[in-house]
């Protein structure tokens, strides 16, 4: 469905957030009636729908009996909103009906990659896609990704999960006829499910490259299992047999696992060499060790600094018969301390943009100075301020365990032997909160909580308590920060990562973050730090 089309089928879509917009913009352009469906009497994007599609139908409350067949009513496409899982009781009736009916059910990404597909048969356009998915680090990731590709001289898409919305970006390429030469997505597991139609990746999706970051607890009310959220992101490599490169982070087992059997099993027999291997597919993995084998990113310490680097094979005239060693020799890149986003999750965000960016031939020299210039995304461990020697960094956006062990874990290497003073709670969303333990006890001085599951969070760090570590509840973030500056010493950093949502005392995790800048910002001005 392209904006050349004259659609005269009514398609429903489910859902009237920034995606349920986009959605019905691009629908409407193409031709079609557009008829959306959200339970909310005032949906976020309610206004904006009048406004810009005054003939739109809206439907909202209980989908069921004369209010579903009302919905589905010359209906031939359904496309749902990421936010809403398949499973979801104010829309399964719905849905199931529609399969009963042979209407198909999708999502944003279904008709994104179908626009794709439909302009390249059009126009011959056919342009490279790289793709990011993971538990944490999606957004930047994104980011240093499309910065790399813009450095190495190509036309880049941005678009995703966080926004701007895929079907809003390429909107507005096909507008300025100014369409890229790359797209670089970052992509949810929800959007991977597309339209939970039990498909095991979305129609039509080929990356040219596509990494998986990391699996951790997140979104399991969703999902239902974790073995179900992993397979959500492992759609993001599109079908069995597909082309395109793999980026796996071999630090994580579920995101390992990923690997086709071939390429796993290429082990390295010792350091400096590896296995050759014709994988299915081309793998290149990243971690926060020296890699192992060709063409892999990795981390290495020498003479006490950390270097980013590549490993390649030390003679690339020599080609090796599958399962014969190759020498290999690591190619330093640059100093991690020379990324302006601080933390070894920062840097590992770094070497899966490189590795992205590298699998489609952009070269090194650009996007490592690029790489220097790329400043951060808001609220991902974030520099707030320096009061009296101690640095505060806004890392709001944790909003689930693996993004605050991760940032745990990558500010508190970054500033050992300093420690941490970190701000902790919220809405907790059934989190299992013991992986906090052991970063806490290792890089923490002392924890402030607070919210909702406040005292789920201290009985999870009780051993790390029982080692030292100070802990102390609290009822606002104001009065949560001031503690945590007053335990702190010089060259210590305060960190709001809270592990949790925000729901339970902020709109969001921005006005969150708010708050903390504004109590770091009055501390600084007490003080005379401004």
């Amino acid at each position: 469905m392209t904006h050349g089309d004259t659609v005269q089928d009514t398609v429903l879509i489910l859902g009237l957030g920034e995606s349920g917009l986009a959605m019905a913009r691009w629908c409407a352009r193409a031709g079609a009636r557009v008829r959306v469906w959200d339970s909310r009497e005032a949906p976020p994007q309610a206004e904006a729908l009048a406004r810009e599609l005054p003939v739109a139908e809206r439907l909202s409350g209980e989908l069921r009996l004369e209010a579903l067949n009302e919905a589905l009513e010359g209906v031939t496409l359904v496309l749902k909103s990421p936010g809403l899982a398949p499973y979801d009781p104010r829309i399964a009736p719905l849905t199931q009906e529609a399969r009963v009916r042979d209407i198909p059910v999708q999502g944003e990404l279904d008709v994104f990659v179908r626009a794709l597909a439909e302009l390249k048969n059009a126009r011959g356009y056919a342009p490279q896609l790289l793709a990011v998915t993971g538990t944490n680090g999606k957004t930047t990731t994104t980011a240093m990704t499309a910065l790399l590709v813009e450095r190495a001289g190509r036309r880049v898409g941005l678009a995703g999960n966080i926004g701007p919305t895929l079907l809003d970006t390429l909107a507005a390429a096909l507008a300025e006829d100014k369409l890229p030469e790359v797209w670089v997505l970052e992509l949810s597991s929800f959007q991977l499910e597309g339209g939970g139609t039990g498909v095991n990746w979305i129609q039509g999706i080929a990356p040219a490259a596509a990494a998986v970051l990391n699996v951790t607890q997140d979104h399991l009310d969703w999902h239902g299992s974790m073995a179900a959220y992993a397979a959500a992101k492992a759609r993001i490599f599109g079908p069995p047999g597909a082309p395109g490169a793999m980026v796996l982070n071999r630090d994580d087992p579920l995101v390992e696992a990923m690997a086709p059997v071939t390429a796993a099993a290429a082990a390295a027999p010792a350091r400096g060499k590896a296995k050759a291997a014709t994988p299915a597919r081309p793998v290149l993995r990243f971690g926060l060790q020296a890699p192992e084998r060709p063409g892999d990113f990795g981390l290495v310490v020498e003479n006490g600094m950390a270097w980013l680097v590549r490993a390649l094979p030390t003679d690339e005239t020599v080609k090796a018969k599958p399962g014969e060693a190759i020498e290999l020799h690591l190619q330093r890149l640059m100093p991690a301390d020379a990324l302006r986003v601080r933390g070894r999750h920062n840097a590992a965000n770094a070497l899966a943009a490189l590795a992205l960016a590298t699998a489609i031939g952009c070269p090194l020299a650009p996007m490592l100075h690029g790489l220097r210039e790329y400043a951060g995304e808001p609220h991902r461990v974030q520099w707030v301020a320096t009061v009296g020697e101690v640095e505060a960094y806004d890392d709001s956006k944790g909003t689930n365990v693996g993004a605050t062990v991760a940032a745990l874990e990558g500010l508190g290497a970054d500033k050992a032997p300093a420690k941490l003073v970190v701000i902790l709670g919220g809405e907790g969303k059934g989190q299992d909160f013991a992986p906090l333990a052991a970063p806490v006890q290792q890089h923490a001085r002392a924890v402030a909580t607070i919210g909702r599951d406040a005292a789920a969070i201290a009985a999870a760090l009780a051993e790390a308590v029982a080692a030292g570590v100070t802990l102390q509840q609290h009822e606002t973030l104001e009065a949560a920060t001031r503690w945590c500056f007053a335990q702190a010493r010089p060259g210590d950093a305060v960190l709001l990562s809270p592990a949790c949502a925000s729901l339970d005392m902020f709109r969001h995790y921005a006005h969150r973050a708010e708050v903390f800048v504004q109590a770091v910002q009055a501390l600084a001005q007490e003080r005379g730090a401004v």
